[in-house]
This record gives structure tokens, C-alpha cells and sequence, in this order.
């Protein structure tokens, strides 16, 4: 079996899946919170 993509591409996708979530988290929690307060 070999790799098709550098270890590189590897972290780097990690890292953009992370940050992507992350952000739907916060701007999720802040439409909740602002729905909330209403």
C-alpha cells in the first residue's frame, strides 16, 4: 500500500476539518444563545 499524498496534505486537511468545526460550533452556539435571549 502506498501513499498516494504527502504527510504534509495529511495535517494540513486535519487541521482545515478542525478549524472548520469549530467555527459551525461558535457561530451554532451563538445563534442559540441569541435565539435564547429573545
Amino acid at each position: 500500500m502506498e501513499e498516494k499524498f504527502p504527510r504534509g496534505l495529511w495535517v494540513r486537511l486535519i487541521i482545515y476539518v478542525a478549524v472548520g468545526h469549530l467555527f459551525a460550533a461558535f457561530v451554532y452556539l451563538l445563534f442559540t444563545l441569541g435565539g435564547q435571549s429573545q
